[in-house]
């Protein structure tokens, strides 16, 4: 494992060399931590939101809202985790204001190098992520997503419908899912 600053940390699971801003679709997988059941519940193979999975989805429609460049594809609360496709359509109004104020010194002590002022995937998962918890934290002060999430970059039409069917039916298919027997509740 790598140090940096004299500390042992993670490698980065992102797709080195890969511009996350870009064009394109990405499958987006993000985990409650420890798995824990904090959605509600898969009952007759369909998932029955409780109020914090309500909120989850709730904010997750909201993305284009504070992204103007993103379109939102299929979706799914399940019990522990999240399953979404963003696509970015960087051909919005929206990059362009994001540039000019990186380029007239917005951004703090970090300039332009502010991750905040960088429209990518992080960020949207950063925001969506902290919008949640906030709101979670109200009715379930232990609620805490995992820190990172998983991405998957979509390359093509058949892999962008296979992936459009996983999420469809990954509710009817809960008893098959890696995650299905994570309930540390």
């Amino acid at each position: 494992m790598d140090k940096f600053k004299n500390k042992y940390r993670i490698p980065s699971a992102r797709l080195q060399n890969w511009d996350y801003s870009s064009n394109g679709a990405y499958f987006i997988t993000i985990c409650t931590q420890n798995r824990e059941h904090f959605f509600g519940e898969i009952v007759n193979n369909k998932m029955q939101l409780n109020e914090l999975g309500q909120l989850a989805e709730k904010y997750w429609l909201e993305i284009p809202n504070h992204f103007p460049f993103i379109e939102l594809e299929n979706f799914v609360v399940m019990p522990n985790h999240t399953h979404g496709i963003l696509i970015i359509d960087s051909n919005s109004n929206c990059r362009g204001a994001i540039n000019r104020a990186s380029t007239i010194g917005i951004g703090g002590v970090t300039g332009n190098k502010n991750p905040m002022l960088h429209q990518n995937i992080s960020r949207i998962i950063r925001w969506y992520k902290g919008r949640c918890s906030f709101e979670m934290h109200k009715i379930h002060a232990d609620f805490a997503w995992q820190s990172r999430f998983h991405d998957h970059i979509i390359r093509d039409t058949p892999s962008f419908k296979r992936i459009q069917t996983y999420i469809k039916n990954n509710p009817m298919n809960w008893n098959e899912d890696k995650f299905y027997g994570n309930n540390n509740q």
